[in-house]
């Protein structure tokens, strides 16, 4: 650039060889400075954007100056010399990226959050509580009208095979995270309700508490966790809160079925395994939600009001 600015104004130039022509140059160039077309400068380039103000004021700084090797060209007109690359400004095609998102994606459980559904689908481990908690005191804030939707596939604060992985604390925070809720609470099994899990289950608004028609419930006795090398004294100990859990889950199982505690601690003195007809009887949910079930069964016309309808009389009345 600074090239050409000294070859444009060594053009406008008088081509006189006299003492005088050479003492009125200086005057002569700042006014054909003024006349010197510029180039477009990028005004994001602050070496250029210098360059381009101090060709225009004083282009004699320009025009014939002294080399020095030790120091890059037109730096020495600046007070802190840094030299500025600007990148090259490329425009993208709208065409190709219009449709891209904008965003990553969210995860699926946000997903699920937007639609106020809150899926437990692990045991409770101290993780799942944290996040359950939290997803359950953010529906209410959102809307304490509208119903959250809980769907259940786990195994409780134990593994399938019974070995335990949490506490029964867990198990109690998320129960008492519903109980505080101002919300209907709308509880679906998809897969398993085992334990504690069982327990949220029955815990949902009466009439809003479904169940999947191949699922399973199950309530078992709180397990003792695994003593090692313990003292006998704090194995008696841990026995003892094992026996105060149960207690409480027993309590509120019959609170929240209908039965008295006494059948609820009897059948749970060993596993107790229900499908969803069996559920229902034992008052953990209200429906099974077996597409098209209810429908079908409210249309079948009692036996008596068939045989009526069809003109049969039975034998009994003959």
């Amino acid at each position: 650039m600074a090239s050409c600015l000294q070859a444009s104004v060594t053009s406008l130039l008088p081509r006189s060889s006299s003492s005088s022509g050479r003492r009125n140059s200086k005057a002569f160039r700042v006014k054909a400075a003024a006349k010197i077309p510029m180039p477009p400068i990028n005004p994001n380039d602050p070496f250029l954007s210098k360059l381009a103000s101090v060709a225009a004021q004083s282009p004699e700084k320009l025009i014939a100056r002294p080399l020095n090797a030790d120091t890059p060209p037109y730096l020495d007109i600046f007070d802190s010399p840094q030299l500025m690359s600007s990148p090259a400004q490329v425009e993208r095609s709208v065409a190709y990226n219009e449709h891209r998102p904008r965003t990553p994606p969210p995860d699926l459980p946000s997903m699920l959050l937007d639609g106020r559904i809150v899926y437990i689908g692990m045991p409770l481990v101290p993780a799942v509580t944290e996040l359950v908690v939290a997803e359950l005191m953010y529906l209410q804030w959102l809307d304490p009208k509208e119903p959250i939707y809980i769907y259940i596939n786990s195994t409780g604060t134990t593994r399938d095979d019974g070995e335990t992985v949490g506490m029964e604390s867990e198990g109690f925070a998320i129960y008492d995270s519903l109980m505080q809720l101002k919300n209907e609470v709308h509880t679906v099994c998809v897969g398993a309700a085992i334990g504690h899990a069982c327990l949220l289950l029955s815990a949902g608004t009466k009439g809003k508490r479904f169940m999947m028609p191949h699922s399973k419930a199950m309530i078992q006795q709180p397990r003792v966790p695994s003593s090692g090398l313990m003292p006998a004294s704090d194995v008696l100990i841990r026995a003892k809160e094992v026996i105060t859990n149960r207690d409480i889950l027993v309590g509120l199982l019959a609170k929240h079925t209908g039965n008295s505690v006494e059948t609820v601690a009897n059948v749970m003195r060993r596993p107790y395994y229900m499908d969803a007809p069996k559920a229902k009887e034992f008052g953990v949910i209200d429906k099974i939600l077996w597409r098209g079930q209810e429908k079908i069964i409210a249309d079948v016309v009692p036996s008596d009001e068939f045989d009526k309808n069809a003109g049969i009389r039975s034998a009994e009345r003959v």
